[in-house]
């Protein structure tokens, strides 16, 4: 069967709540609303699937040097969400756009910094030759998609922010420490595929 087949069939009510966004789910509404974004989940089409992350570079005026899925804001031009998604792991990783096979795309998160963020889920061929823009990437690897879903590698760690103890999941994989959104999003996700 087919990888974006299986994903499709695997997609479902999640088995508990949802994260919904940043600082335990209470990240207020923007004075002047969301602003929209889109990011990519990349799964590669392989016998172990993987997904594709970035580690950001340090000089980033949001988010420096954290892992992320390749994506930004939607911008009036895109085709909404999968446009915009699609349009960033381009400019981020030059990832082609028809190599993409989209499969869905998923549950909302709201962020601190005022976005609200549509993940997109794909599958892509593996081995592409990725390669990441300067400014903004500082390194493209894949993770396996088996690790991201089991349960046991998501950790809980917590920091203090406007003088309340704030909790939010990460995962460590090698070197890598994957948290806040990024963690949240592949926790929803996880609640929502039954895998393998």
């Amino acid at each position: 069967m087919m990888l974006g087949q299986r994903l499709r069939e695997r997609l479902g009510a999640p088995a508990g709540p949802l994260l919904i966004g940043d600082l335990n789910g209470e990240v207020p509404m923007p004075e002047h609303g969301w602003r929209p974004a889109a990011v990519l989940i990349a799964v590669t089409d392989r016998t172990d699937p993987g997904v594709l992350l970035t580690q950001r570079t340090g000089a980033l005026r949001t988010h420096a040097g954290q892992v992320a899925f390749p994506g930004g804001s939607i911008d009036p031009t895109d085709d909404g969400a999968v446009g915009a998604a699609l349009r960033e792991a381009a400019e981020e990783i030059a990832l082609p756009a028809d190599s993409a096979e989209i499969v869905a795309t998923l549950d909302r998160y709201h962020t601190v910094t005022g976005f609200e963020v549509t993940p997109v889920l794909a599958v892509v061929p593996p081995d592409l030759p990725l390669a990441p823009a300067p400014l903004e990437v500082d390194a493209i690897f894949e993770v396996p998609l088996a690790f991201l879903l089991d349960a046991a590698n998501h950790g809980l760690g917590s920091r203090w922010f406007e003088g309340r103890e704030r909790h939010y999941y990460e995962l460590v994989f090698g070197e890598r420490r994957i948290w806040g959104a990024t963690a949240a999003m592949i926790v929803n996700l996880a609640q929502r595929l039954r895998w393998p």
